[in-house]
């Protein structure tokens, strides 16, 4: 009970001053995004290599690809072939790449020799990761060792590489060396195109222990044959503009139902309609950012930035519109008294909590937006979403006694069916979140990278199909006392709620990870002094 009282308190007491050191963080993490946005195009700057077995190596990227869909060129690798026609073409550019090493070192080769160390690009698909290193010869070695070099194996001061019988050439080499004393090494500017569909890693690598302290620079550009967006994103352009429609489909069906039956119009409605207009704005955003995207290889940080906004304010409103419905507003109540404020700042730490999420979601590198920073923003919009869920059942629960006292009949069938659309929706969530543990603990390494698309896009359509249940059991009807109030069904006064400061609808479901995170005994501890607060 104390550590649910405890939450609590920060959840909804959160004083002014809070609330701007909130905003504080999100500004720095929106610039700090700001610096990392790479998409495609993966940056290197002057970043080290990390030592592993006998071996330096570095991570240069990894997404999905689909074969090239036009007649591959006689050669694999093709250097200075920049302005070669795109399309239909997948393939990974190695663009300025610059290979820099220590001065002590560089001083200590010969000015004569013409290879002083050597880095090499490894590119593998995900499938074939056995055929690197020695790990088919029972050797944990990464680089060939003069053992294995007298065996035959390999070649000595190389990355140990078996060719794949059945692709010829791949997993894919290439190298680039210093020369005498220079300091810098350039890799000849050159593009590898994708013949076989598969999750592709690149690392750069390299085995001289002298070369220890290299840096990398330079940037390596990824496209696939319809354009830039990475394998596993790709299908979620097509949903976002099929999403779109369906929004589009459904506010002109509620502005018909809207204009036939404006007599007989409620707050509620208008707070519905600005819930349509926001999931209409959000879909259509996410499309037009993916094909900015798709098209240039860049996320356009105006487009996604406004996309993100409009994410988290949806999200934000659809459960301050569950939360009041549950209470009865705008059916048993005209009013929530003094609990208005209170709904106003948890709304207002909701979205500062889902918009810091976003952004580092959206505005970071694609090929790490899974990465462990993220938990540290994932945890405090699961117990939101927690505090939401907890507080729309105790409050269905006592809005369901209220009704059967009274015997307030069309209402009550009206607010069972609504229970039973949210506890499915919940289940639902529930068994989804079950799936997406076993999807992403089965998958360490993305090799199902073509379905992960339906993970975020099962929460799109979710909230979309709750909005439509909502809107059917709302909807304007030429019988108004259907939602008339009740002489004395809410003995409290206060302000009103107004359209400006809840607006709201229905995505009640989040994703996987921020559900997860969730502990059942501040849940049902939360629920239990929220239930004693109101008594109060």
């Amino acid at each position: 009970m104390r550590i649910g009282r405890e939450i609590q308190c920060d959840l909804l007491c959160i004083n002014t001053k809070k609330i701007k050191i909130l905003v504080g963080v999100l500004l720095l993490l929106f610039s700090w995004s700001k610096n990392g946005v790479t998409a495609s195009i993966h940056e290197y700057k002057n970043q080290a290599f990390i030592p592993r077995f006998n071996s330096f190596f570095f991570h240069g990227g990894s997404e999905g690809l689909y074969a090239s869909k036009v007649a591959e060129t006689p050669k694999t690798s093709l250097k200075d072939d920049t302005n070669k026609p795109l399309n239909g073409k997948s393939f990974i550019r190695f663009q300025s790449i610059t290979f820099r090493r220590p001065k002590e070192v560089a001083n200590k080769q010969n000015e004569m020799q013409q290879s002083t160390g050597v880095v090499e690009a490894i590119i593998v698909e995900v499938k074939d990761r056995d055929k690197i290193g020695g790990a088919y010869m029972n050797s944990n070695a990464l680089c060939c060792n003069h053992t294995l070099a007298k065996e035959g194996h390999c070649k000595l001061g190389e990355v140990i590489i078996r060719q794949d019988p059945n692709n010829p050439g791949w997993p894919k080499r290439l190298q680039t060396s210093f020369e005498g004393k220079n300091e810098e090494a350039n890799m000849v500017t050159q593009t590898v195109e994708i013949n076989k569909t598969g999750m592709y890693y690149l690392y750069f690598m390299f085995c001289d222990p002298e070369l220890k302290g290299t840096l990398i620079s330079g940037r390596t550009v990824w496209r696939n044959p319809e354009g830039y967006l990475p394998g596993k994103m790709a299908p979620l352009m097509t949903f976002y503009g099929f999403m779109s429609l369906a929004y589009l489909v459904l506010g002109l069906l509620w502005f018909l139902r809207f204009v036939q039956h404006w007599k007989d119009i409620i707050q509620l409605h208008y707070q519905i309609t600005a819930v349509i207009g926001l999931g209409m704005c959000e879909m259509a955003l996410w499309y037009f950012e993916y094909t900015n995207f798709n098209a240039t290889g860049s996320r356009p940080m105006g487009i996604t930035l406004w996309a993100v906004t409009f994410s988290a304010i949806k999200k934000t409103v659809s459960r301050l519109l569950l939360l009041v419905v549950s209470m009865g507003y705008g059916v048993m109540r005209p009013t929530l008294g003094g609990i208005t404020s209170k709904l106003i700042l948890l709304g207002v730490v909701y979205f500062v909590a889902s918009e810091a999420l976003e952004l580092v979601e959206h505005l970071g590198n694609i090929n790490d937006f899974a990465g462990k920073n993220r938990v540290f923003l994932v945890l405090p919009v699961a117990l939101l979403d927690a505090c939401f869920i907890l507080w729309i059942f105790s409050s269905l629960s006592k809005t369901l006694e209220k009704l059967q006292v009274r015997r307030s009949m069309a209402k009550l069938e009206l607010y069972r069916k609504f229970t039973n659309a949210l506890a499915v929706s919940v289940l639902l969530s529930v068994a989804w979140i079950g799936y997406e543990l076993y999807f992403n603990a089965s998958d360490p390494l993305s090799e199902l990278w073509r379905g992960a698309w339906i993970i975020p896009a099962f929460w799109t359509w979710l909230a979309y199909l709750l909005l439509v249940v909502i809107c059917i059991l709302l909807a304007p009807s030429n019988n108004p006392t259907r939602y008339a109030y009740e002489t004395g069904d809410d003995d409290d006064e206060g302000v009103a709620l107004t359209g400006a400061g809840v607006i709201l609808a229905g995505d009640l479901a989040s994703k996987a990870e921020r559900k997860a995170s969730i502990a059942a005994d501040h849940v049902f501890a939360l629920g239990e002094d929220l239930e004693e607060n109101k008594r109060e």
